[in-house]
């Protein structure tokens, strides 16, 4: 799952007003932004194979340290207590970031091939396997999304024009994304490549939501 994941951030910040939408949006992605580090520093693989299933291009061979159940009840324990102790110092708020670090997870269990361990790369591996369906993805991911944006719009004001029509805009462009990413051919065979353009694509969606969240009260 790509966009789907920040269904989770938009539909969050309705129950913690006071969370960064910015820090939301990079917490539902944090696994993953650890895990294209891990693969370029060998210490996690994947394999990039055209039309590997229906939705993706890539198999993800080994993932225990970021995207097994344990460790990502161990990050999002661990931003909890950062959050809780070190940033931000609400017990509300460092709960709602440790939930959309977990999110990642749950969502991933739904569109993933069996490769989600539940802590080594020898335990059980989930996945009930959505990404064979491109259509069924797309439309899971886009229903998601546009729901907790309905959620997220009845739960703040517009202060500014950019803030009554930009989220709106934004998710209709995150869904555009998606379909290139789901529709689309590889974007060549480099891991580093892909590495970078994930990482980017994080980074530069998360700025966007942060500034588009200023913008609603």
């Amino acid at each position: 799952m790509f966009v789907g994941h920040y269904a989770a951030s938009l539909a969050l910040k309705k129950f913690e007003k006071r969370a960064s939408l910015g820090v939301l949006f990079l917490a539902v992605q944090f696994v993953d932004i650890l895990f294209f580090p891990f693969v370029l520093l060998g210490i996690e693989r994947v394999n990039i194979v055209e039309n590997f299933t229906q939705s993706t291009h890539f198999e993800l061979e080994y993932m225990p340290y970021t995207h097994s159940l344990l460790a990502s009840l161990l990050w999002a324990g661990a931003a909890y207590v950062v959050f809780r102790w070190v940033i931000v110092k609400k017990n509300s708020v460092a709960l709602v970031i440790a939930l959309a670090v977990f999110s990642h997870w749950l969502f991933d269990l739904i569109v993933h091939t069996p490769d989600l361990p539940l802590w080594s790369d020898t335990s059980l591996k989930l996945g009930l396997g959505l990404w064979n369906n491109a259509i069924a993805t797309f439309a899971l991911e886009a229903g998601l999304l546009l729901s907790a944006l309905w959620l997220y719009l009845r739960s703040t004001s517009a202060t500014t024009a950019v803030g009554k029509y930009g989220m709106g805009v934004f998710v209709v462009f995150l869904l555009l994304v998606n379909v290139v990413n789901i529709f689309g051919p590889p974007m060549g065979d480099s891991k580093l490549g892909l590495a970078i353009s994930a990482l980017t694509s994080y980074f530069l969606f998360a700025a966007v939501a942060f500034w588009l969240d200023t913008r609603r009260s």
